[in-house]
């Protein structure tokens, strides 16, 4: 793996497309293609010019890339016809993946991402897919179970799990997917694509070191 070929993402795509497919298309592949519950969440709405999040919120953190009901997790499908009908209901809804189902996240800032991947390359470790959020944060895919297993992982490797940026996604949690945009700051990229090549994910213990060295050296 380059980390110059995974963040380009220019040629043509392979699982999911992202350039001039629909936000609809985009999560029916999610879940026909890569079986990920997917469920929609805020969208983008223009407000005297501006993007505005649906939800109303002034100041949202996150415009057009959270859930938009409390009861989300009730809402994800593994269902591609359920999923079409989603989208349909409201085709500029963002793309959602609850986490602690298919696959946990290890999440750190983007700066330490891109260190670990680095030492990850060299370390010729497999990586599942990785995004980038607009807000500076990457999200590494790993096996589930990684949330109750990534703070004694952390103390092994000798670091306090308070004092690393490196939260696990589990159970409860969700994370925006290709192509959500956050308001006019951007929109949620793919470092490492899902391909045929990445469907079997690493467990958390394999990517830990990299990580928790990464987010050290970050602080």
């Amino acid at each position: 793996m380059s980390v110059e070929e995974t963040i380009v993402g220019t040629e043509a795509a392979q699982i999911p497309k992202q350039r001039g497919e629909s936000l609809l298309d985009t999560a029916v592949r999610y879940a026909e293609e890569r079986h990920w519950d997917v469920f929609p969440g805020t969208w983008l709405e223009a407000v005297e010019g501006v993007q505005r999040c649906s939800c109303g919120e002034f100041a949202c953190a996150a415009p057009g890339a959270h859930a938009a009901r409390p009861d989300w997790a009730t809402q994800a499908t593994g269902s591609a016809t359920v999923a079409r009908r989603m989208w349909q209901r409201q085709p500029t809804a963002s793309i959602l993946l609850p986490t602690g189902r298919t696959f946990d996240a290890l999440s750190v800032p983007e700066t330490a991402g891109f260190l670990a991947l680095a030492r990850m390359e060299r370390m010729e470790l497999t990586l599942g897919p990785v995004t980038l959020t607009p807000d500076r944060r990457m999200q590494f895919f790993v096996l589930p179970g990684a949330s109750a297993k990534v703070p004694d992982l952390v103390r092994k490797l000798g670091w306090s799990p308070a004092s690393l940026d490196l939260t696990a996604l589990g159970e409860g949690a969700y994370l925006p997917a290709p192509p959500t945009r956050y308001g006019s700051r951007g929109a949620v990229q793919w470092v490492c694509r899902p391909t045929p090549a990445n469907r079997w994910l690493p467990d958390a213990e394999e990517l830990i070191s990299p990580l928790a060295y990464a987010c050290g050296r970050d602080r």
